[in-house]
C-alpha cells in the first residue's frame, strides 16, 4: 500500500519509507491510500476472539500488503503483552483502562508496535543508525523511550517542556540511558513539536542524519492505537451492551481520536465520538464554529493534553475531505477547566469509588453530561492516576498507591540536556551527535 501526504505535494511513499521518514517531504502527515472495511462476520463474532486475534486482523488490514503474515503476528503478539480491560464506572459508562502496559499509559501500544516495526525495517536495511525524534507533553516520551530501549540501530531523542511534565513522567524517560537521550526544552510542548518538525524539513540535517519521529505523526505510532477500540467493542459485545456505542477520548495531539475514526471507517460500530479537551480548546472551537485557530498552549492539570496546534487534526480534515459538517456529525466536543476536572475526580471517587486521572476525568465528564438514555459510553482512561500522584492526592484527599513499576523509575538518576527553543541550537546539537 502507498501512503500519501496530507499536503498532497509529495510523492506517495511505501510503508517502510513512511515509517522511517515519519513526516512527508512537504511537511504533511502520511495517510494510507485506502482503509479496508472488515467483513460483517468479524464484528458478529468479535466477542469470541482474543485481543491478539482481533489486533492481528486489524494490523493485517493496515500492513498485510507490505509485511509477511508471520512478522505482523510476531509484532502484534510482542506489542500486546498486557490487557486493556473495560471496567464499569456507572450503569452506562465504562472505563477502557489503557494503563496496564510497561509505562502505565495508552501510548505503550503505539510506541511498542512502532519500535518493533522500525526495528524490523532497520535490520532489513542494515545501513546506518536511525535517529528517532519525539516531542512529549507527558506520556509519549516515556512510552517511546521504553519501547525503543536497547533496540539495535536506533537512537531516541526525547524533547520535553521544562517544568511542564510530572516528576514521575520525567523520571520514566530521563533515567534510562543506553540509546535514550532526554532534552529539557525551555518552552512549551508546542515549541518541542516545532523543533522536531523543523528538523525534518532541514536539508542539511537530513543529508547527514537519518531522522524519523515517534510522535503520533508517524503512521506506525497512531494506527495501532485502533486495536483497543476493537477490543473495547468486543468486551461490550460479550456484555450484551454493544448498541449505540459512544466513545469519549481525552484529546491533546488527536492521534488517539484519529485512530478511533479509522476504526469507525473500518466498520467498527461506534455511533459517535466525543473529543474531550481541557482549556486547550482549539478543536472544540472548530467543532462549534468551523474556524481552526491554533494558538499557544496553556498549562493545566491534564498536562498531556496541553496542545495548542494538534498535528493530527490535519489527518482528520483529510479523512473528512475538509468538511466541517461531516466532522461535526461524527465528533462532538467538550472542554473543561482545571476546577471542573478536579470536581469530577472528587465526585467519581466519592460516589463511584473509581479513581480517575485528570485526563480520564475529562473523558468521563463529557459522557456524563452528553450521553443519551439509549447510549452506552466508553471513556479512555489514558494513564494510571499514580503518574500524577501529587495532583490526584491533593484533589481526592487520599493517598494513591504507586505501582512497583513506577517506583523503580523514581529510584533512577535523572539525566537530561538543557535545550533552548531556538532551532539553531537544536540543529547544532544534532549535527554534533556523530562527531
Amino acid at each position: 500500500m502507498k501512503y500519501y501526504s496530507t499536503n498532497r505535494q509529495a510523492e506517495p511513499a511505501s510503508l517502510e519509507a513512511a515509517v522511517i521518514k515519519g513526516l512527508a517531504p512537504d511537511r504533511g502527515l502520511y495517510m494510507p491510500e485506502r482503509i479496508s472495511v472488515l467483513p460483517a462476520d468479524f464484528y458478529e463474532n468479535i466477542g469470541t476472539l482474543s485481543f491478539h486475534q482481533i489486533a492481528n486482523r486489524v494490523a493485517t488490514a493496515f500492513f498485510g500488503e507490505d509485511l509477511p503474515a508471520e512478522v505482523v503476528r510476531e509484532i502484534v503478539n510482542d506489542t500486546l503483552s498486557f490487557d486493556v480491560p473495560l471496567v464499569p464506572v456507572s450503569e452506562r459508562i465504562y472505563s477502557l483502562e489503557l494503563f496496564h502496559g510497561p509505562t502505565l499509559a495508552f501510548k505503550d501500544v503505539g510506541a511498542r508496535f512502532m519500535a518493533r516495526l522500525l526495528g524490523y525495517f532497520v535490520q532489513r536495511r542494515g545501513d546506518r543508525d536511525v535517529n528517532v525524534l519525539v516531542a512529549t507533553s507527558g506520556d509519549t516520551g516515556s512510552a517511546v523511550a521504553n519501547g525503543f530501549l536497547g533496540v539495535a540501530g536506533i537512537r531516541v531523542f526525547v524533547l520535553y517542556p521544562k517544568g511542564k511534565v510530572s516528576e514521575i513522567q520525567e523520571k520514566q524517560f530521563t533515567t534510562l540511558g543506553q540509546n535514550i537521550t532526554a532534552l529539557e526544552v525551555d518552552g512549551t510542548f508546542d515549541d518541542c513539536q516545532a523543533l522536531v518538525k523543523a528538523a525534518f524539513s532541514d536539508k542539511e540535517l537530513n543529508e547527514k542524519l537519518l531522522l524519523t519521529s515517534a510522535n503520533s505523526i508517524n503512521v506506525a505510532r497512531f494506527l495501532p492505537q485502533a486495536f483497543y477500540y476493537f477490543q473495547a467493542y468486543a468486551q461490550l459485545k460479550r456484555l450484551g451492551r454493544a448498541e449505540n456505542v459512544v466513545v469519549s477520548v481525552p484529546s491533546g495531539n488527536f492521534g488517539n481520536l484519529t485512530a478511533g475514526l479509522f476504526a469507525k471507517r473500518m466498520g467498527l460500530p461506534v455511533s459517535r465520538f466525543v473529543a474531550a479537551n481541557n482549556r486547550n480548546d482549539v478543536v472544540y472551537e472548530y467543532l462549534q464554529t468551523g474556524a481552526y485557530r491554533p494558538r499557544p498552549s496553556v498549562a493545566t492539570i491534564a498536562n498531556a493534553m496541553d496542545v495548542g496546534d494538534p498535528s493530527n487534526f490535519a489527518r482528520i480534515l483529510d479523512l473528512y475531505h475538509h468538511s466541517h459538517a461531516a466532522i461535526a456529525a461524527d465528533i462532538s466536543g467538550a472542554t473543561y477547566t482545571d476546577e471542573q476536572i478536579a470536581q469530577t475526580m472528587r465526585a467519581v471517587y466519592e460516589q463511584r469509588g473509581y479513581l480517575l486521572d485528570p485526563h480520564g476525568a475529562c473523558g468521563y465528564r463529557a459522557l456524563e453530561e452528553n450521553l443519551r438514555p439509549d447510549e452506552t459510553g466508553i471513556f479512555l482512561e489514558t494513564a494510571h492516576p499514580a503518574k500524577f500522584v501529587g495532583t490526584v492526592e491533593a484533589i481526592v484527599g487520599e493517598q494513591v498507591t504507586i505501582p512497583e513499576r513506577l517506583r523503580r523509575f523514581m529510584q533512577g538518576e535523572r539525566r537530561s540536556i538543557p535545550m533552548s527553543s531556538r532551532f539553531a541550537d537544536w540543529k547544532r546539537y544534532l549535527l554534533s551527535i556523530d562527531k
